[in-house]
């Protein structure tokens, strides 16, 4: 196999191959074995035909769309590898020649990594912010803890307000006419919750047990729903039932409902650990988030289209991943905000498009400062994963593929190369 480069230009990549007549004759006698079943010819047994009776009879290029098929994935390889290209996508293929006996040629054209051009990454000035641990924060999750643990009661004597559990009937009409999706009953709504459009649940504070409340309101202008959209709307609402959450005492007994500790001053202070720790995450996560931003401002690429196109729908899937573990899926997603999928890629773009530089000059600064992974980096990352699934290392070893051994070998370089960033750059 031969080939040349006969150009990179705008991030595309046009390689003219020729295949020897030796290997296209290998793909077509490949093509026969594969294809020979199908031809049935007078005077053979079906599947039983030679190759040249069949030539003769459908020509002889019969065979060559599978041959095309079987030879050029390889030999497109191998000129990639030989010109030291990097393809982000894959290519389109032209047959410029093919001819048994001769061989075959054909031009590939691809979209490959672009250049980047970095511009100052060492000594970058970023400021560290310090988030410390109040005691509202402590309080503030041992008030969520409370609510948690909170009894429902029910109650007779008086009418809605704020923070109770109703149990309500309603229907709602815009036009005087009532629209589909706005009734249900025994509905179970927190006042104050925000379940609800703005103005229906405040409109609740005050109802009395059994008697119907007319509830006005208007829609908001982005409402999902085109047709309520902006519109005032009528609700005849009939609170069911009343109930108050009654707060347990917060004391000792308290910490020894809602957690393995003896006493509130111990449940206090497990809240404060652990708050703290999350707050060192955020300092460092902020931090080495300025330090790349910087470092990518600063750098120059010429980011293809595809690239992009390949981040938002890796973004997609994510997000479609996202929406299932809630019990939903991206396409119920799509119709409940009446929106296409064409618009949500749109609105991802801009973020996929900073996601994909980042990590073509985070790339870029491993290579300059030539950053590698060591056996001993592999093996802790390993053990690392292993332990995370709860898996036996050894075990865990042996069904790890080469791909997949190259993804974690990938992770490991890009954080060694935000490390040495981090390392290297100058707090404020």
């Amino acid at each position: 196999m031969d080939s040349r480069l006969e150009k990179v230009e705008n991030n595309v990549a046009t390689l003219e191959i020729s295949v020897s007549a030796e290997r296209l004759e290998e793909g077509i006698m490949k093509s026969y074995l594969k294809n020979v079943k199908k031809f049935n010819i007078a005077g053979f047994r079906k599947g039983k035909a030679p190759r040249k009776i069949i030539e003769r009879h459908y020509g002889e290029a019969v065979f060559y769309e599978d041959a095309i098929n079987i030879i050029c994935p390889d030999a497109y390889d191998e000129a990639v590898k030989e010109h030291n290209l990097e393809p982000v996508d894959r290519p389109d293929i032209d047959i410029v020649e093919i001819e048994s006996g001769k061989g075959l040629i054909f031009k590939a054209v691809v979209t490959v990594k672009p250049e980047v051009e970095l511009g100052k990454y060492k000594g970058i000035e970023a400021e560290k912010k310090e988030y410390n641990v109040t005691d509202e924060e402590v309080d503030k999750e041992i008030d969520i803890m409370r609510e948690k643990n909170a009894r429902l009661v029910e109650v007779s004597d008086r009418a809605v307000k704020n923070g109770d559990i109703t149990i309500i009937d309603f229907k709602g009409f815009a036009d005087d006419i009532q629209f589909e999706g706005g009734t249900s009953e025994n509905y179970s709504l927190e006042i104050g919750s925000g379940q609800f459009i703005p103005g229906f649940e405040e409109q609740l504070v005050g109802a009395e047990l059994g008697k119907e409340v007319d509830v006005n309101v208007q829609f908001p202008k982005e409402y999902n729903n085109e047709e309520l959209a902006g519109k005032p709307a009528l609700f005849k609402v009939t609170v069911k039932e009343i109930k108050e959450k009654q707060l347990v005492e917060l004391d000792d007994e308290f910490a020894k409902d809602v957690s393995e500790f003896d006493t509130l001053a111990e449940l206090k202070a497990d809240i404060r650990n652990k708050k703290e720790e999350q707050s060192k995450r955020l300092e460092k996560q902020q931090y080495e988030d300025e330090v790349i931003n910087k470092v990518v401002e600063n750098a120059t690429v010429d980011i293809p289209e595809v690239m992009v196109e390949a981040q938002v729908n890796v973004m997609l899937r994510d997000f479609d991943y996202q929406l299932r573990y809630q019990g939903l899926n991206l396409e119920a997603y799509l119709k409940y905000m009446n929106m296409d999928i064409d618009k949500l890629k749109e609105s991802y773009k801009d973020v996929a498009k900073g996601r994909v530089k980042s990590q073509l000059v985070l790339e870029k600064v491993s290579e300059v400062e030539q950053i590698a992974v060591t056996e001993e980096d592999l093996n802790a990352e390993i053990e690392k994963t292993a332990q995370h699934y709860k898996q036996d290392l050894e075990k865990f070893k042996k069904t790890l593929k080469e791909d997949e051994i190259s993804y974690i070998k990938d992770g490991i370089i890009i954080q060694k190369t935000i490390d040495f960033l981090v390392e290297s750059s100058i707090e404020k």
